[in-house]
């Protein structure tokens, strides 16, 4: 079972842009099959590094334009917030180390 944050627009202010740790937030699709196999991942990220980064997700299907907002236009979609800017995005062809290397440059 996750522990990732759900994202919703009534919740996206309060724990992403106001969150005094920087966070990972991955938009996701139920139908994307890259998602799907990068959510076990993300969640041993959130293992590792629970403590010093926030980690949430975001359903597209379910919040398009919040995603749309954010310019996510492609899934998987990992992007990373820190003291409410959005400050780097990684798409598409996501792994585990990519998403790694860049929770160590917010640290």
């Amino acid at each position: 079972m996750s522990t990732l944050i759900v994202i919703t627009k009534d919740n996206f202010e309060t724990e992403v842009l106001q969150s005094d740790k920087p966070v990972l937030l991955d938009f996701w699709g139920p139908k994307c099959e890259p998602c799907l196999a990068l959510m076990p991942d993300i969640e041993a990220l959130e293992q590792k590094y629970g403590e010093k980064v926030k980690f949430c997700k975001i359903n597209t299907s379910e919040e398009r334009r919040l995603a749309i907002s954010q310019k996510v236009l492609g899934l998987p979609t990992i992007v990373f917030y820190k003291d409410g800017e959005k400050v780097d995005q990684l798409t598409k062809d996501v792994t585990a180390m990519d998403i790694e290397e860049k929770i160590k440059n917010y640290l």
